[in-house]
C-alpha cells in the first residue's frame, strides 16, 4: 500500500498534526477538548482524528495558541 502524504489526507492523527504544524501533542489535545473545537473527528469511543483542513484554518486564524 502506498503512503499518502499528510497534506493529501482528509483526517490525520494527533501525532501527524503535531509533526505537520509544529504544535505540541499536549497542546493539540487541550485544543481538542474545548467545547467549540470543530476540527475533531471521533471514530467510535477510542479513536480520535483531526480534520486536517479545518485544523489548518484554525491555526491560520490565530496569532497565538
Amino acid at each position: 500500500m502506498k503512503d499518502v502524504p499528510i497534506w493529501q489526507k482528509l483526517n490525520i492523527t494527533v501525532e501527524e498534526a503535531a509533526a505537520y504544524s509544529g504544535v505540541g501533542i499536549h497542546r493539540i489535545r487541550e485544543l481538542m477538548n474545548e467545547n467549540d473545537c470543530d476540527f475533531v473527528l471521533r471514530v467510535g469511543s477510542k479513536k480520535t482524528l483531526i480534520k486536517r483542513a479545518k485544523f489548518e484554518k484554525f491555526l491560520l486564524a490565530h496569532e497565538a495558541i
